[in-house]
């Protein structure tokens, strides 16, 4: 293990020394790390630990859910709820309603439950993965904010699917743990608000009384989703939906956005070290667990959850908006699969284990997805963005192109990709 983690630190002081460089290529931080991972795998004799991965792909996920709820206050998303409120409320279900059906017909073996629970696991998207269209400041703001606060909600959103379906498929009465899933819900909602207000408010209280030594205030904002995510775990709630609600209530809590920004990057920054420790992980379970991925079903259940699976969802509940027909393609393609959704693999691995062929078929199928949608997310990201922009540019769609609030003004050029700063509401660097 400890060469493993020497090999980490290694591949990460080469890849962010030549980060502009490899973003020239198109290739992201995934991109390289899991293909690192799985050569690192082929060497092993031994997969990654299984309680190991799960530990720092939750810890990563909480700390990217709270930075990406941070980011903006809860005002300024109201404009945007008609687009957001459609593709959480009406295209999630859509999504996950549509998955069970083809895994039902593709994987005829399954149980409803597994089903369902693959349906689940790949529902939620990753804006993470398509960092050079979230940050590409050609595109406008609007769409760029749809589609990070989308993928910030719908984990929490799936989650108790996912945790319902796995206790249906462990053996468990489905009233009881639907009953069960729906607690954890509240109860993390509620932790995560507490928590994320209340920090917020005294972060914020200690800055202007000059109580605390500035240098160190990022360091209590770090420990924020930490406190959201542990805590509501420890009381039996939902930590990932305590993390991204202790992101909103803590830039509540704030009242100069700014302020809120600056405090994040120290969040920003462990995000993305853990995040390529995911990866890399990930590429080495890969490695290990090729056998369960190169399948025909795997392959063909993986291309359709990237295309029909999401996009016809998306295109549906966004009718009736008046966002036009590239918008509404471009905001379809551009939900990746990847940090829940490996999550979720790695509890469905721990609570079912991977003795039943069945398991291993839908661990198989999500790790397929997962990688395909590594690689192709991450290499249009940055020239579908450009278009898609240059598109926008060109016509000045009424509806795209309304003010907006930058969803992402802190940011830094660890994904492999541009680097880009704060900017104002149509997206154009300050002067």
């Amino acid at each position: 293990m400890t060469g493993v983690v020497a090999v980490f630190a290694l591949l990460v002081i080469v890849f962010v020394s030549q980060s502009t460089r490899v973003g020239r290529a198109h290739l992201t931080g995934p991109i390289v790390f899991v293909a690192s991972g799985i050569g690192v795998g082929l060497v092993l004799t031994s997969g990654a630990d299984t309680e190991t991965s799960r530990a720092i792909a939750e810890v990563t996920l909480a700390l990217t859910l709270f930075h990406d709820a941070a980011q903006l206050q809860p005002r300024e998303v109201r404009g945007d709820s008609v687009f957001t409120g459609r593709l959480l409320l009406i295209g999630l279900p859509l999504t996950i309603g549509a998955g069970y059906l083809v895994a039902r017909g593709i994987f005829p073996g399954s149980s409803v439950w597994l089903a369902l629970l693959l349906a689940a696991t790949l529902a939620p998207t990753d804006a993470g993965l398509g960092a050079a269209t979230v940050l590409n400041p050609v595109v406008p703001v609007r769409v760029r904010r749809i589609l990070n606060v989308e993928s910030g909600l719908n984990d929490g959103m799936a989650t108790p699917v996912v945790l319902f379906a796995v206790a249906a498929a462990a053996g468990g009465a489905p009233e009881d743990a639907l009953v069960h899933a729906l607690r954890e819900l509240a109860i993390g909602g509620l932790v995560g608000i507490a928590a994320g207000y209340a920090s917020g408010r005294l972060i914020e209280r200690s800055r202007r009384a000059g109580w605390a030594e500035s240098a160190l205030l990022p360091v209590a904002t770090l420990s924020v989703p930490v406190l959201a995510y542990y805590g509501a775990v420890e009381v039996g709630g939902n930590g990932f939906v305590a993390a991204f609600l202790a992101g909103t209530a803590y830039a509540a809590a704030q009242r100069e956005s700014r302020h809120t920004h600056a405090g994040l990057e120290l969040t920003d920054r462990l995000s993305a070290l853990l995040g390529f420790a995911v990866w890399l992980l990930f590429g080495i379970t890969v490695a290990h667990h090729l056998d369960w991925m190169v399948r025909w079903q795997s392959l063909l259940f993986a291309a359709l959850s990237l295309t029909a699976l999401r996009m016809l969802p998306v295109a549906l509940c966004l009718v009736g908006t008046g966002l036009r027909r590239p918008t509404v393609l471009f905001v379809g393609w551009f939900g990746p699969r990847g940090l829940a959704s490996v999550v979720f693999a790695l509890i469905t691995y721990q609570s079912l284990g991977a003795a039943d062929p069945a398991v291993q078929t839908l661990i198989g199928a999500v790790a397929t997805t997962v990688l395909l949608s590594v690689v192709l997310h991450g290499l249009t990201a940055g020239p579908w963005a450009q278009r898609y922009g240059d598109w926008a540019q060109r016509t000045r769609p009424t509806v795209e192109t309304q003010p907006a609030a930058e969803p992402l003004a802190v940011r830094r050029s660890v994904g492999g990709h541009t680097t880009y700063g704060p900017r104002d509401a149509e997206g154009t660097p300050p002067r």
